[in-house]
């Protein structure tokens, strides 16, 4: 049988059909050719967008309609802080929760058109150091959204922390870091935060998929989250509102700035609300805090405001206070008995996180050495708000020390790692020392001893 005549290109300038008696011809167009100047070679004209709002969420989404027009309500400015009636305690219903002229049917529109917080959850991971680096961003959320309620989800070590933050309503014990979580306590914290109906979830956990799967159960509008810089990211952002590309798996790799990323989300500048500058760190120590720790140090026997704190005592407990971007942070006793003895005029008071550690201290530096034991952060910053200043390791105590302006002295392994966990140390008072071998093990005394005139003693200046 013969073979019917190939179609011309003319009839098809692209394929020609298959069928059982027919070859395909497949012809490039002139404009994918990049060597043909014929007049078809114009390219379509396609739009670019720099910044879409999240490009997994849809593909086809150019982001806000530039000619939309908003009115004057619920549209400009910052949200406005509901006044709340007073509570009556003969109510057998509980406390009335809704503020004077709160009608329900209207409650959804500032949230969608001026993206009103109402309630927000930020899980925190990490420790005490980074969830003491996150205060400013608590503060931040707080001066931006006028009356939002702000709930924190940490870690055990991590919730202490809290006790020192005044813009946090609860603080709930989960471990976000638990690559493997208990199914019941999995489930449990899910049904917990759903039930709470938050505006707004952040996470500061490096996640992937299965972290971004548990903020999307817990049905909040907006779900803000750090994701991994690899493949292990895929398919999160699919369920989250805003990502954010961490620059290594360990976030706190970035020092005093490691949530550089998400505040500048949260600072953005809005309709006629312009950004959000990042407040300093500050925290607040309450009287009966105070009076605790009064006691511990007076039976350790100094006076307020006559003595320097010395943290940062090598240690394998978990009370140590480290960062996880530095763990060599920690220094043997034996070089803090040389650094306390150049000290004049005050009386160093050794901070120790475990009871066996006592023991060590009163054999290296002496039986009449001050020591006082405190495992919380909030009992080490009411101690460092009475002392004269703090010489430490990078730990939380030098962080306490800068937010409650005390003078100090912060050790660290290498020059890198001092300027990325204290920016700006001599307008925070602080002097930092650094080994020149890149090992804490190695840092010079002699230069701990120069610096110490940082605590304007006279007689500090003749050691």
């Amino acid at each position: 049988m013969a073979t019917p005549p190939l179609l011309p290109k003319s009839t098809c300038p692209f394929l020609s059909l298959p069928s059982a008696h027919t070859r395909t011809h497949f012809i490039k167009p002139s404009f994918l050719n990049p060597l043909d100047k014929s007049p078809c070679t114009k390219r379509p004209s396609v739009q670019v967008h720099l910044k879409k709002k999240n490009p997994w969420l849809d593909l086809f989404d150019d982001g806000e309609d530039p000619n939309l027009e908003y009115g004057s309500l619920f549209a400009d400015g910052k949200q406005d802080e509901d006044p709340r009636p007073p509570d009556n305690p003969d109510n057998p219903y509980g406390f009335l929760k809704f503020p004077k002229g709160f009608t329900v049917e209207l409650a959804s529109l500032p949230l969608k058109i001026r993206g009103d917080v109402r309630r927000c959850c930020c899980m925190i991971s990490g420790g005490v150091y980074e969830n003491l680096l996150f205060f400013p961003a608590i503060q931040l959320i707080k001066d931006r959204y006028p009356g939002v309620q702000i709930d924190v989800v940490a870690s055990a070590r991590g919730k202490q922390t809290h006790e020192l933050n005044k813009n946090v309503r609860w603080a709930d014990v989960y471990d976000i870091d638990d690559d493997w979580p208990d199914p019941g306590d999995y489930t449990d914290m899910t049904g917990l935060l759903k039930g709470r109906y938050y505006d707004m979830v952040l996470s500061t956990r490096v996640g992937g998929l299965g972290h971004a799967a548990f903020l999307f159960m817990t049905t909040a509008r907006d779900r803000v989250c750090y994701i991994y810089p690899n493949v292990n990211a895929a398919g999160a952002g699919l369920l989250l509102s805003e990502t954010f590309t961490a620059e290594s798996v360990n976030l706190s790799e970035g020092g005093y700035n490691m949530y550089q990323q998400m505040v500048d989300w949260l600072g953005r500048p809005s309709r006629s609300v312009p950004r959000q500058p990042l407040p300093p760190l500050k925290v607040s120590i309450s009287r009966k805090l105070k009076a605790v720790v009064a006691e511990k140090y007076t039976k350790a026997g100094v006076e307020k405001g006559k003595y320097i704190v010395i943290h940062g005592i090598e240690s394998d407990s978990k009370a140590s206070m480290q960062s996880r971007g530095d763990i060599d942070s920690l220094l043997p006793i034996q070089v803090w008995a040389d650094i306390a003895n150049s000290i004049r005029g005050m009386k160093p008071v050794f901070v120790i996180p475990h009871e066996k550690e006592r023991e060590n201290v009163e054999e290296i530096v002496g039986e009449d050495a001050s020591i006082v034991f405190i495992t919380t952060p909030g009992q080490l910053a009411a101690l460092i708000n009475d002392s004269a200043g703090v010489i430490a390791t990078n730990t939380a105590a030098v962080q306490l020390a800068n937010a409650r302006e005390k003078p100090s002295i912060a050790l660290f392994c290498s020059e890198l790692k001092g300027r990325l966990f204290v920016p700006n140390a001599e307008q925070k008072k602080c002097i930092v020392v650094s080994s020149k071998t890149g090992k804490l093990i190695d840092i010079e005394v002699e230069a701990v001893k120069q610096a110490m005139p940082i605590f304007d003693v006279p007689s500090l200046a003749l050691a």
